[in-house]
């Protein structure tokens, strides 16, 4: 699927490897996969390992808004592309 508007790109994609992952996903129990499924997933791709571990260090945090008692829904994993990592 092309890009219906290449113009209004902040900056040209980039088209190199990404990749080390973090994948987010749900716990069994979490009642909000009822709507979105149980086998529920979502990757972000990074270049770097040192990018991937910041981004999931960032995406892991205790955020701003949580309030007293609130526990993470979320489990995060690293993923990793073997043949785009070890260049094959």
């Amino acid at each position: 699927m092309g890009i219906s508007n290449p113009q209004n790109l902040p900056r040209p994609p980039v088209q190199e490897p990404r990749p080390y992952g973090v994948r987010v996903s749900l716990k069994a129990d979490d009642p909000f996969s009822r709507l979105v499924g149980n086998n529920w997933h979502r990757d972000h791709w990074y270049h770097t390992a040192a990018e991937r571990d910041a981004a999931l260090t960032d995406m892991s945090r205790k955020h701003e808004y949580s309030r007293p008692g609130d526990k993470p829904a979320m489990v995060f994993d690293k993923v990793e592309n073997l043949a785009a990592s070890r260049g094959l």
